[in-house]
């Protein structure tokens, strides 16, 4: 594959592309349904309700096993953004922070409105799926941000000192923009971070958490990836605190058997840099997806922020078949992330082959409107 807007995908290298978009969003929304029902918890109140190992599977939440969170949601609508900005790119109209801004004013109507209004013509078919349309713990910050239609800026963001998770783990889908240059990743994470958070951590959390991604999706390794996103945090003004998270988190790969201790040091208050330590610690040290997950799940943390964050990473790293059965079978809105990620795969190896300047595929256009 050649990297950049003329970039020739072959047959292989389509096929590992879209297992680790699957891998990703799916991983993401796997750790995000593990910790939905514990993230107000402390350690002590997860081992007397679980055991002394805590949580191992599933626990029901809003009435159903693998029930996900606001994270999840707006995570799939990044992801709606995304494909609404290529295929826009045709018109001439090309500014992708606008695109997710308008998916995720299109996500806070599914936390105000009692189903899909069939009126909205430019809708598209992810704000008609109706499971969406429940209120999942939403953060204050993406409520207020995407209140309105005044768009957040890094000159003008919304919510100026807004520092939790929500922007960040929101951010895995641009990370999966494969063909652009980690740099031009980075910069829109942390613009469509302002959109809602205004606090520079919480941007550049966001920032370094797509580049991590962006890595994996290009093959390389998850170290590799991590030291990627450090040497670009290091031309921001104001990265130290994520930067130091970062390292605090590379540090403590050596410091012995993971634990809750361990991983309560790196972060027990849901701020960006501190849930993007945890879940990251966690993809470095696990044995294997379930074991990273139950690790980012089981301490006194926000358990589901940080999870969604290790899910991603190692979906991302290792595809969707590293994932486990038994908890895809059961995860909320699969066939929407499996349809969501292979339509987005599909836009980024062979967007041509869909539209272009003067034509394109109608069944397209009326998934992805370009109004």
């Amino acid at each position: 594959m050649t990297i950049g807007t003329t970039a020739v995908w072959g047959r292989v290298e389509q096929q590992d592309f879209r297992s680790r978009v699957r891998g990703a969003l799916l991983g993401a929304a796997l750790g995000d349904a593990l910790g939905a029902a514990v993230t107000p918890l402390t350690l002590e109140e997860i081992r007397e309700a679980h055991g002394v190992g805590g949580v191992a599977d599933f626990v029901p939440v809003d009435g159903r096993r693998g029930g996900v969170t606001a994270v999840t949601q707006l995570t799939l609508f990044t992801v709606d953004g995304l494909i609404r900005a290529q295929v826009r790119r045709d018109t001439g109209a090309w500014h992708p922070p606008t695109d997710v801004y308008r998916a995720h004013l299109r996500w806070a109507a599914t936390q105000r409105d009692w189903g899909p209004d069939e009126r909205r013509e430019g809708d598209g078919w992810l704000a008609r799926e109706e499971w969406l349309y429940a209120r999942r713990a939403p953060a204050r910050s993406c409520l207020h941000g995407f209140g309105d239609t005044t768009m957040g800026t890094l000159e003008r963001p919304r919510n100026p000192d807004a520092r939790d998770s929500a922007a960040l783990t929101r951010s895995a889908p641009f990370g999966l923009l494969a063909g652009w240059e980690p740099q031009l990743v980075c910069q829109l994470a942390v613009e469509c971070a302002a959109q809602s958070h205004g606090h520079a951590t919480a941007q550049l959390a966001a920032g370094a958490f797509a580049v991590v991604v962006h890595g994996l999706a290009r093959r390389d390794t998850l170290d590799g990836s991590v030291q990627r996103a450090l040497a670009l945090l290091a031309e921001r003004p104001g990265h130290e605190p994520v930067t130091e998270a970062v390292r605090r988190a590379l540090g403590a790969v050596r410091q012995g058997i993971p634990g809750p201790a361990l991983i309560e040091s790196l972060g027990a208050e849901d701020s960006a840099e501190e849930v993007l330590a945890v879940g990251l610690y966690c993809a470095l040290v696990g044995e294997d997806v379930r074991h990273g997950l139950r690790l980012a799940v089981n301490h006194g943390g926000p358990s589901s922020p940080a999870a969604a964050v290790c899910g991603a990473l190692l979906g991302a790293l290792h595809g969707e078949t590293a994932l486990p059965p038994s908890w895809l079978a059961e995860i909320e809105g699969r066939a929407t992330l499996l349809e969501l990620a292979d339509d987005f795969a599909m836009e980024m190896t062979q967007g041509p082959a869909l539209h272009n300047a003067t034509a394109a595929s109608p069944g397209w256009i009326a998934r992805y409107p370009r109004a």
